[in-house]
């Protein structure tokens, strides 16, 4: 039964700087996870730049993830499109490489409504014999999956969880009210918010910001599991990088960041660029008071 609790990072695909994949990198990074306290991988999701690889190269990524890691830490495929037959397919290619899960993002750009949303997952779920955890990120999306929505899908038996994404302040409030099963699991999906989430009984955090400092979202996912409150003076440290690695869009200054910290090399895919001038100094104050970069 998967029931994966804690920090979860959203990892990045390392690329060259003419875009292929790193997969010495790639390895290396998930090691460096795993020796951190990182209980979960999600593989090739929104962080993982999913919308710039191509089918071949994102079962790859699943596959070669899943068979590093060799069980030392769960590893989630990022399976969810736009298209119900090509997220069918994905989820089925991540179940074939022994994935422990797949993270489906609502489909995008093309606006279903909540029932084209309850028959995608439907679809999905009664074919494809994987936990399965729904994504809801409607900034980025034009899609919001609502708290009622998710309520009849947990009710299929391989939809196991949620990452919430969502910036309504209420919407935990809203699901657990929604939600009859107390083994649902719900993650958050927003940095800055993620440790209350925690504190208000969330299960765990699909973080970016894991990515830049693996061993304290560890540490503040374990302390708000357990209702500490040192968790919270620990976040507020790290408040400023959940800022600025937002500034543009994720991925852009993560890897920015990790590529000034010596851990990747430059690589990011177009339409997606380089991080702007204009924020390299603001960053790199943050890297630096740190202690991330000299």
């Amino acid at each position: 039964m998967f029931n994966l609790k804690g920090s979860i990072v959203a990892l990045v695909t390392p690329m060259e700087a003419n875009g292929d994949i790193s997969w010495q990198t790639l390895n290396k990074l998930i090691d460096w996870h795993i020796e951190n306290g990182t209980k979960g991988i999600v593989i090739v999701g929104t962080t993982g730049e999913s919308a710039t690889v191509d089918v071949s190269e994102h079962v790859q990524l699943i596959e070669r993830s899943v068979q590093h890691a060799n069980g030392k830490v769960e590893i989630i495929a990022g399976t969810g499109a736009n298209s119900t037959k090509e997220a069918l397919f994905l989820t089925d290619s991540a179940r074939k490489a022994g994935a422990s899960a797949a993270l489906l993002v609502t489909p995008y750009y093309n606006r279903p409504t909540q029932k084209g949303l309850v028959e995608h997952y439907k679809v999905i779920a009664n074919e494809v014999d994987l936990p399965q955890i729904l994504y809801n990120v409607p900034t980025r999306t034009a899609c919001d999956m609502l708290p009622e929505t998710v309520s009849v899908l947990s009710k299929e038996q391989n939809i196991i969880g949620l990452k919430e994404a969502s910036p309504d302040p209420e919407r935990l409030n809203h699901l657990k009210n929604c939600l009859s099963d107390d083994c649902f699991l719900l993650y958050s999906g927003d940095d800055l918010t993620a440790c209350n989430f925690m504190l208000q009984g969330g299960h765990g955090t699909i973080s970016v910001t894991a990515n830049v400092v693996p061993n304290k979202i560890s540490k503040i996912s374990d302390l708000a599991l357990k209702q500490d409150l040192e968790a919270k003076s620990l976040d507020k440290e790290l408040e400023e990088l959940h800022e600025k690695l937002f500034i543009e869009s994720s991925p852009i200054p993560v890897k920015w960041a990790l590529n000034k910290m010596g851990i990747i090399p430059e690589g990011i895919r177009l339409p997606l660029c380089s991080l702007d001038e204009v924020h390299h100094e603001e960053l790199n104050e943050v890297l630096y008071k740190l202690k991330l970069i000299d």
